[in-house]
């Protein structure tokens, strides 16, 4: 199988909020909107896709018809602690959890979207010595 694109796509009560916390703090664009769907897209490359749909729509099967729930989505950076200051410190975001550095090899930042969807915010770091023989080649 050849993927020609892969993204996920936020089930949500709040897609007017959820689009513009996406475009307006991380440089998403609106590729398409109807009043039920939005599909995001950042320029690249490489280009990232992102799309929000109203979780009551008819194109999702009844039983799936629920908001998002337990979905953590990571944007890497290039500097963290510039995005924590950006975000957080001016920007007067909630952090669910604060900066810091971890042994597995992040320094990171997690805040949460209007639809509850955590985004954790990292730049990878050297890990310590226990961590760094779990990570593979490529």
């Amino acid at each position: 199988m050849r993927l020609t694109s892969f993204y996920p796509v936020i089930c949500t009560s709040r897609i007017d909020e959820t689009r513009a916390f996406y475009t307006d703090l991380f440089g998403f664009e609106v590729t398409f909107e109807a009043d039920w769907y939005v599909s995001l897209r950042r320029p690249g490359p490489p280009a990232h896709e992102l799309a929000l749909l109203d979780h009551t729509h008819p194109t999702l099967p009844e039983a799936y018809r629920f908001p998002v729930r337990g979905l953590l989505l990571n944007i890497e950076v290039e500097d963290v602690d510039a995005e924590w200051e950006r975000l957080v410190e001016r920007g007067g975001l909630t952090p669910q959890l604060s900066l810091r550095s971890e042994d597995f090899g992040q320094r990171h930042f997690i805040v949460a979207d209007p639809s509850g969807v955590l985004v954790d915010v990292i730049t990878p770091i050297e890990p310590s010595a226990a961590f760094a023989e779990q990570f593979t080649d490529g």
